[in-house]
């Protein structure tokens, strides 16, 4: 890597150091910036041509250096005719002004090291194309060494030379004198302009009609650079020391059999022996063999064989050889109208633009962009041709890269973006562009789109013109995917929305609707909600074609993955908006159908969302309340007890304390607080009987404490095992109606939440907070209760349940003395439940206290549901955010007031299929 940057290095270094030696010095220096080595051409390729610009405009020219160090071989006389041979050609060609010739920028200047002078810019000489590369730079260009001419190219170069020598010949009487590819440049467009007049020759009766020239004898001995090339010179030239206008046609001659027979003239001439040479050249131009013009195309070779007679008064004038079938061809035609454009008025310039779209693709690429691209830029200047002008420019856009777009057509096209005068012409320019956008938008640099392209597109949604309008709006989501966000967002869309309310024409109104559905894939869902579908409510109109726009924007936006409305949206503006506009009067019956299509499809999925948020909103209340192993589907509330005050605490957890210790102990607290129950009530179980004490009763006998006494020493063991003390006891999950069974004024009721007496043992209390219950509102029990799971009171071993259990309940006769006399005794097993056939125990209230805990919890759920769900009358007048007069059409609006245009019909397909 090092070495390739010394490699190149060392090459820009020599690079310079050439130039700067070259025109050391010269006064060219003072105006012009010399640039690098890019051709060479002149008689015998002596000059060096750099390109340049000029310091004071930039403008780009070619510099032309002779390096008086290529002559140090010669003796100081014949150095000084060359220099004067040089100096005579340039000075010749200054004076000189016609398309045809090359045109120079700043005469010749003369150092003590070289000779200099500017002309237009140039791309190189025909000799360099035709592969004659001497005096150029190395490494050789690329762009020389891969050049080919194009048939086009060379047709209308041959033709631009014919003019030239027309112009010299018939112009200003003047032969040439050295024609040849040496001399032929090409300049940077393209054009093929003549140089080299070191040989020319004036006619001496310039008032006569016929020109007479007089010419120079061959002197063999001078320098090759202060003699002609001898091989494009006519034969008289050197035998009979004559020439007029046909030695130059001969010589024209000779040169279209080298550009069709790669640079190689008719015959190679003995420059030792000239005189012997052309002599044999003439027996073979007297019967010139087919052979030597067969690579030369058959409807221009009959011409060439007449150029090169050896008699002048057969070849044909270079005014008769411009009219020769051969230069009717299209491409020459069109580049020479191009030529002669200057000539022309506005009328017919606008013919020839509309008409050369169809020859622009049959061209070489080269040949447009370098030929008639700069040909068309410069016609910006005059606007009333800018409508014929772009479409061309915009078509030769398209076939360049995005390189030669930037560097070749955008410093032209930016003021036309911009370009508001007159309006007319304004309005045609607008519509242009628009057809275009995505050309522009992908070639342009995003810097210049902010600044030009994109204020265009703003202009044409605020323009006064309908047309305009409705094609904007249209194109608009072809190109929107290459519009920036911040752009489309803060720019774009309110342009679009204020076209939409502003307007009176009913097809703009549609196309903003449907402009807007087509783009809202590339918005934001946020931006959506907050902008869009509140600009859908303040449109006045209600035109089915408007109804209908408003509706596909809201399908568009409820159904896009990335888009979607949220259920909060849909319940309060959403919905009634669309129902209010589904009832209108002006739709039919398979529009209103494709409103309720859509409502109900918002309505089921905002059911489905907020049915699922409940459902997940209540498995989380639950969880929280409820300790873990109260989630076992088998573990009773009453075996929970029973197990805490006989059995083992792991008996009780079972798999779910397992459970809870591989979740990292989520159970230890409450397996902490069981075991200590558990060891008070081992305490109680090993605890003596107390010894009777007197107890002075307040209103029973002393036999009836007795009997009461010695009944509890004796039954202590079975009571024991019964006993819940200290123990919570989850509330019924039942509600109102199944607590209201219990007597209000009984023992059991209590305060809420306090200890509830059942009359034999210590007192209970049933926590509900123990069970993770939410406390009741307001009144006894009057809450409804949320828990997923019912204690099963079935399951205590002293009752009977409606499932069959047969446990027989422990014989407590001897407490039958707890009840008065006149008080009918009832067992435990009286109160337990009856089960019966019949509609008789559906209102048995206090049923529902001993079923399942699996048909508790349905029933627990379904009243959970009922009462979250969605109810069964939701609609607009059940919804408190709907007021229908917020959304009834205007009273003075009327259809009257809108412009329909044909243009509506299918404007909403994009959206509904």
């Amino acid at each position: 890597m090092e070495s390739m940057l010394n490699k190149l290095k060392s090459t820009v270094t020599k690079v310079t150091a050439d130039v700067t030696s070259a025109v050391m010095g010269n006064p060219v220096t003072r105006e012009f910036e010399v640039g690098r080595h890019i051709a060479s051409g002149g008689p015998g390729l002596c000059w060096r041509i750099y390109n340049g610009t000029k310091k004071s405009t930039k403008q780009e020219v070619a510099v032309f250096v002779f390096d008086k160090k290529t002559i140090d071989k010669y003796q100081k006389f014949e150095k000084d005719q060359i220099v004067d041979s040089l100096k005579k050609g340039v000075q010749q060609l200054t004076r000189l002004r016609h398309p045809r010739l090359l045109t120079v920028q700043h005469p010749l200047e003369e150092s003590r090291d070289c000779l200099a002078f500017c002309t237009e810019p140039v791309f190189a000489s025909l000799a360099n194309v035709l592969g004659q590369w001497e005096n150029l730079p190395c490494p050789m260009p690329n762009d020389i060494k891969e050049y080919k001419l194009y048939d086009v190219e060379t047709k209308y170069g041959l033709l631009q030379i014919s003019e030239g020598l027309s112009f010299l010949h018939g112009g200003v009487k003047m032969v040439h004198g050295n024609l040849c590819p040496e001399n032929v440049i090409l300049n940077k467009s393209g054009a093929w302009k003549i140089m080299g007049f070191d040989f020319s020759i004036s006619t001496i009766n310039p008032s006569d009609a016929e020109p007479k020239y007089t010419c120079k004898e061959w002197e063999p001995n001078l320098p090759p650079l202060c003699l002609p090339n001898p091989e494009y010179l006519a034969p008289e030239y050197i035998l009979s020391v004559s020439c007029d206008s046909a030695s130059d046609m001969y010589s024209l001659g000779v040169v279209v059999h080298a550009v069709f027979n790669e640079g190689k003239p008719v015959f190679q001439v003995n420059k030792h022996d000239i005189f012997k040479s052309f002599s044999r050249q003439l027996d073979q131009l007297s019967s010139i063999s087919p052979t030597v013009l067969n690579k030369i195309p058959e409807e221009v070779r009959e011409h060439v064989k007449m150029l090169l007679s050896i008699t002048p008064n057969v070849r044909p004038d270079a005014d008769q050889m411009t009219k020769i079938p051969f230069f009717d061809d299209v491409g020459a035609v069109t580049l020479q109208y191009f030529d002669s454009l200057f000539q022309r008025d506005n009328l017919q310039k606008s013919q020839f633009y509309k008409s050369l779209p169809k020859v622009l693709p049959k061209l070489p690429k080269r040949v447009v962009v370098y030929r008639i691209l700069p040909a068309l830029t410069s016609e910006f200047v005059n606007p009333d041709m800018v409508p014929f002008v772009l479409p061309n420019v915009l078509l030769i856009a398209e076939e360049c890269t995005k390189e030669e777009y930037v560097r070749l057509i955008m410093p032209d096209l930016t003021p036309v973006f911009k370009q508001q005068e007159p309006v007319q012409v304004h309005t045609h320019i607008l519509l242009i562009f628009l057809q275009k956008m995505d050309l522009l938008l992908t070639k342009t640099p995003s810097e210049e789109i902010k600044n030009s392209v994109l204020p265009m597109v703003y202009r044409a949604l605020e323009a006064p013109s309908v047309q305009i309008q409705e094609l904007c709006l249209n194109i608009i989501p072809t190109f929107a995917n290459l519009i920036d966000y911040p752009s489309m967002k803060n720019s774009l869309i309110p342009r679009v929305k204020s076209a939409c309310l502003q307007t009176s024409s009913l097809a703009v109104r549609v196309n903003s609707l449907v402009c807007l559905g087509k783009i809202l894939e590339y918005l934001d869902k946020w931006f959506v909600i907050d902008e869009i579908l509140p600009f859908l409510q303040q449109i006045p109109s209600r035109e089915p074609a408007v109804l209908m726009g408003i509706l596909g924007i809201y399908k568009c936006t409820f159904s896009h993955k990335k888009l979607g409305i949220p259920k909060e949206h849909l319940a309060t503006k959403s919905l009634p908006h669309l129902v209010s506009l589904s009832i209108d009067n002006n739709l039919n019956l398979n529009q209103f159908n494709s409103f309720m299509a859509v409502i109900r499809d918002m309505l089921s999925r905002m059911e489905a969302e907020h049915k699922t948020k409940l459902e997940q909103l209540h498995s989380m209340q639950e969880q929280q309340r409820w300790p873990l192993h109260l989630n076992h589907p088998i573990l009773s509330v009453t075996k929970y007890r029973m197990l805490l005050v006989n059995g083992n605490i792991d008996d009780i957890f079972g798999s779910a304390g397992a459970s809870g210790r591989e979740n990292g102990s989520a159970a230890a607290p409450e397996k902490q607080r069981l075991a200590k129950e558990q060891e008070q009530a081992a305490k109680l179980r090993n605890q003596q009987p107390l010894a009777p004490q007197s107890i002075k009763p307040a209103h029973n006998s002393n036999a009836k404490t007795k009997d009461l006494t010695s009944s509890l020493l004796n039954s202590m063991t079975s009571l024991s095992a019964m006993s819940l003390a200290n123990t919570a006891r989850p509330a019924p999950a039942h509600g109102a109606a199944a607590i209201s069974t219990f007597p209000s004024a009984g023992p059991m009721m209590g305060s809420m939440g306090g200890p509830v007496s059942n009359g034999f043992n210590a007192p209970m209390g049933f926590q509900a907070g123990a069970m993770g219950m939410r406390p009741p509102g307001p009144g006894l029990y009057g809450g409804m209760a949320t828990a997923t799971s019912t204690p099963n009171f079935g399951a205590l071993p002293q009752s009977q349940g409606p499932i069959g259990q047969t446990n027989k309940a422990p014989d407590l006769s001897a407490l039958d003395s707890l009840f008065t006399p006149n008080q009918t005794k009832v067992t435990l097993n009286q109160m337990g439940p009856k089960a019966g056939p019949g509609p008789g125990a559906a209102n048995a209230p206090w049923l529902n206290q001993f079923q399942s805990a699996q048909n508790a919890q349905t029933q627990v759920q379904g009243a959970a549901g009922a009462m979250g769900g969605v109810p069964s009358g939701f609609g607009m007048q059940a919804n408190p955010f709907f007021s229908p007069q917020n959304f009834s059409q205007p009273a003075n609006l009327n259809q009257s007031g809108i412009k329909h245009s044909a243009s509506v019909n299918n404007d909403l397909k994009d959206l509904f299929g």
